[in-house]
């Protein structure tokens, strides 16, 4: 059990690490981009735009970081002060402060929410915004200080102290041992930690000295992975077999590397064939002299090589095919001597272990539906997965139940989002059990679906069945309220009383005023919906020949309907639309289908001409009715 905890609070720590780092990532890649184009090694000197780079890492992404991690403790408030107290470490250093930034960031937002605990309920009212703004400022100022007097020096010192320790490493010859660690890590979802939170500092360390860093590619290195799934595809059977090209598609072009750590785990002893991959690029990227210029995130092949500097690609695809082909044979030998992996159950197994292994319990459905509040809407339109960054897990779990949707005829709209964006109108959202209760609090308003794991869990099925089973019902009540409108449209839509006959002739915006009055009057429409009808006019005329004209809203004018209505107006003389005449102005007001029937018999009778003309002329209201309303 001491295991199991332990596993677990790594774990969570694996997680809020990056959960400060990537969702920031696309700064870091900005910075990576301007530092590649224009430093005096660049592909594109610019000895004006290079200024750029060094207020980017030593100001912004530091300060970036440690707003995130205030946020993720207490809200926008806490990133704030964790911003502020950031500063207290950034001021007077020469390097970027990325740890101080992890360490001062949630440092902030914690103190804050303690504080903000401490007046809870003490504040007389009209005095909040003073209280507030006052006790964030002292409580910004005192940690900013504390930072830069205590905390900035002793981050120096453990810098420096890495920085040798890594240095030795380096010059030894032994960084390829590093490995050893990265690789087993990387098994048990620790990939984000390592890179983010160890690496990925000293990688941009390393390349404002020199302009780029092998530190960024020991972990984002796709090979060692590629290896394995290349080996399953290869020598394994069955459905194991069938699954690997997907997998290829997803790790190395896609820069999800989480597809292939079941495969690892369903043949234990594969931790050697990415270790033996990801020690032997290791090797050729320090022997070539290979390094990127940042973390490449998510680690594709396409990452990797735009955050390659200008001359570097052939090591970096060189320490990639190295690894790829050392892991693809070391895995081959034991995927071969191994009889099992035939076996398409062996997968699901695996991903239980998995899950195990990283210090979880797997119930027997592999779902845990959190029920304290459920949608309760008729129909389930948005549905969000979160995860720290929004992609990677979180789009592997989007993308399988999208399909699940999809056979099952459902277009229900399906996307994965960070945490911190998950939208106002979601109505579902789907998260790891670790981050569940941070998308509650960010989307309160949604039913949460907590699972361990993105891939394999009874849960997708179960909200299938749940979609299919809500539209089902929906369908049903729809076509029982269209059974009934069938049954009474004609008294519904069309009423004597708004047959007009014998009017005098008046221009054209006066007769669409005087239809639209009389759906006003009779409760079809809002007053506003005759400015609609008047605006559809002057964009495009509704005269639709053989003496009539359907004057009617524009498409933002539905909101203006209240129920579907229609007015009949006859002026013998006609009124002028232009070049035409009309003696028949139909006033439309259409909610749902109910008047098409009306429409339809409308057109039948225009194909008659001589009911049409009767129509223009005649002063008996009960005939029209009867016309109309067959």
């Amino acid at each position: 059990m001491e295991k199991s905890n332990f596993q677990n609070n790594v774990q969570k720590f694996g997680r809020f690490l990056s959960g400060m780092v990537m969702p920031n990532i696309g700064a870091f890649i900005a910075w990576g981009l301007i530092t590649a184009l224009f430093i005096p090694t660049g592909w594109i000197p610019n000895e004006n735009l290079v200024n750029l780079v060094d207020p980017m890492i030593l100001y912004l992404l530091p300060l970036l970081i440690g707003y995130t991690g205030g946020k993720l403790v207490a809200g926008t408030r806490g990133g704030v002060l964790g911003a502020i107290a950031t500063m207290g470490v950034v001021v007077g250093a020469d390097i970027p402060m990325f740890i101080g930034a992890m360490i001062m960031g949630p440092l902030g937002g914690y103190l804050i929410k303690k504080v903000d605990k401490m007046f809870e309920g003490k504040v007389r009212a009209g005095f909040e915004m003073l209280v507030n703004n006052f006790s964030a400022g002292i409580v910004g100022a005192i940690l900013a200080i504390i930072a830069y007097r205590a905390i900035g020096p002793v981050v120096l010192a453990l810098n420096s102290a890495l920085e040798l320790g890594v240095k030795t490493i380096v010059n030894a010859g032994l960084l390829p041992l590093a490995s050893l660690f990265i690789e087993p890590g990387k098994i048990l979802f620790l990939n984000n930690a390592i890179n983010h939170g160890v690496l990925g500092p000293l990688g941009i360390q390393q390349a404002q000295e020199l302009g780029k860093s092998i530190f960024f590619l020991l972990e984002t290195n796709p090979g060692p992975g590629l290896g394995i799934l290349l080996a399953y595809w290869a020598f394994s059977k069955g459905m194991v077999k069938q699954s690997s090209p997907g997998a290829i598609i997803i790790h190395f072009f896609g820069g999800i590397h989480e597809i292939y750590f079941p495969y690892v785990l369903m043949n234990p002893i594969l931790v050697l064939a990415a270790i033996a991959g990801g020690a032997s690029g290791v090797f050729t990227f320090n022997l070539l002299g290979a390094g990127l210029v940042a973390t490449p995130s998510p680690g594709s092949i396409f990452a990797l090589m735009a955050m390659t500097p200008k001359g570097g690609w052939l090591p970096v695809l060189m320490g990639v095919a190295v690894s790829t082909i050392v892991s693809f044979f070391v895995a081959a030998f034991f995927i071969k001597r191994n009889d099992n992996v035939e076996d398409a159950d062996d997968l699901s197994v695996a991903r239980g272990t998995l899950q195990n292994l990283k210090g979880k319990k797997i119930n027997a459905s592999h779902e845990k539906l959190v029920k304290d509040k459920q949608y309760s809407g008729d129909q389930i339109n948005k549905i969000i997965f979160a995860c720290d960054a929004g992609m990677g897990s979180s789009a592997m779990g989007a993308s399988r139940l999208r399909n699940k949707l999809k056979k099952a005829g459902s277009d229900i709209e399906v996307s994965n989002k960070a945490i911190e964006d998950i939208p106002n109108d979601a109505q579902i959202v789907i998260t790891h059990e670790n981050l569940t209760e941070r998308a509650r609090d960010v989307a309160p308003q949604a039913e949460h679906i907590s699972i361990q794991d993105f891939m394999q869990t009874a849960a997708y099925d179960l909200l299938v069945e749940r979609v299919s089973k809500m539209q089902s019902e929906s369908e049903s009540k729809e076509q029982k309220d269209n059974n009934k409108v069938e049954d009474n449209s004609n008294i519904q839509v069309l009423r004597k009383e708004n047959i007009k006959l014998g009017l005098e002739s008046v221009d054209r915006d006066k007769a669409i005023k005087m239809a639209g009055q009389l759906l006003v009057d009779s409760g079809y429409v809002e007053p506003d919906y005759i400015d609609a009808m008047l605006k559809r006019e002057e964009e495009l005329t509704t005269y639709i020949g053989q003496g009539v004209a359907i004057p009617h809203g524009v498409g933002a004018a539905k909101k203006k309907i209240k129920k579907t209505g229609i007015a009949i107006l006859q002026f013998p003389e006609g009124v002028s639309f232009g070049d035409d005449i009309a003696y028949l102005v139909i006033g439309i007001a259409g909610l749902g289908d109910e008047h098409l029937k009306i429409l339809a018999n409308l057109s039948g009778l225009l194909e008659d001409n001589d009911t049409a003309k009767k129509l223009r002329k005649t002063n008996d209201l009960e005939y029209i009715y009867e016309q109309f309303t067959l």
